[in-house]
Parts: C-alpha cells; structure tokens; sequence
C-alpha cells in the first residue's frame, strides 16, 4: 500500500537539507517555489501568488526568504539590471534569454553556449561561475522584412 506524502514534504526536506529552519512562512514560499517544476520568478511576482494562496507575508519578508533560499544555494539570482532581479529554482548550470519587451527570462542549456576564451584572472583569484544573459528585442515588422 502505498501513501501520498503530505503536501509540505518535498518543501520540508529542500529546507532541512539546505540547513534552514522550517518556519511557516519559510515552507510556504518554498511549496510555491520549488512543487511545480523550474521557474523564474521576481519577488513580487512570488509575494502575489503568496496573497493569492491566502498566505499572508509581507514583500519585505518575501525579499528577505528569496535572499536566504539563494545564500542556501535553493535558488540562484539573475540580475537583470539595478531594479530587476529574478530567482530561478533551477541551480544546474545554465544561462538565460531575456526578452526586453515583456521581461521573460528562459533557460538555454549550458551546452548550448561555448565560451571560446575566458581572460585571465587577476592573480589571487578564480573563477567561480559565469552569468551570461542574452538581452532580446522583439524585431518590428519593418525591419524584419
């Protein structure tokens, strides 16, 4: 016979491994998070569909968690410039396209992208990842003719 897990498991156990306590709040953003596949997400974005699942938190508190789940290495950060970051659940190495016009992010595999050469580092330093993102522009119809 077989059992469902209970609907706070596969989020409990993401937390526990990470080494961050389970609060009530934690668990919740971490279920809208991480129990429907990879996602992008913006800070407002997750704190909307917080208020639409009756969660109640506040942004501050969505900010603060999103930035405890990246330092827990839950989640990576993609800044896209001063005002606009996104929290991406897939941590795999990979890079992104972002379309200026609507503000979708979308993965492209690692695998897809060759860097041909990477400049040397200043000494005392090392690599320890890259961020690449490739900014789209919708073309219009006159200069896609």
């Amino acid at each position: 016979m077989t059992t469902n897990p209970r609907p706070y498991t596969h989020a409990l156990n993401r937390l526990k491994e990470a080494g961050l306590r389970p609060t009530r709040q934690r668990l919740a953003l971490a279920r809208l998070l991480f129990d429907n596949g990879h996602r992008h997400i913006t800070a407002e974005q997750l704190h909307s569909d917080a208020m639409s699942q009756n969660i109640k938190v506040s942004l501050a508190t969505v900010y603060n968690t999103l930035h405890q789940f990246t330092e827990a290495a839950l989640l990576n950060e993609i800044v896209i410039d001063s005002g606009r970051s996104y929290f991406d659940t897939n941590t795999a190495p990979h890079y992104h396209f972002y379309c200026e016009e609507d503000g979708m992010l979308s993965d492209i595999p690692a695998e897809a992208v060759q860097l041909a050469r990477v400049p040397n580092m200043p000494r005392g330093t090392e690599l320890a990842s890259v961020d690449l993102v490739f900014r789209l522009r919708r073309q219009s119809a006159r200069s896609a003719a």
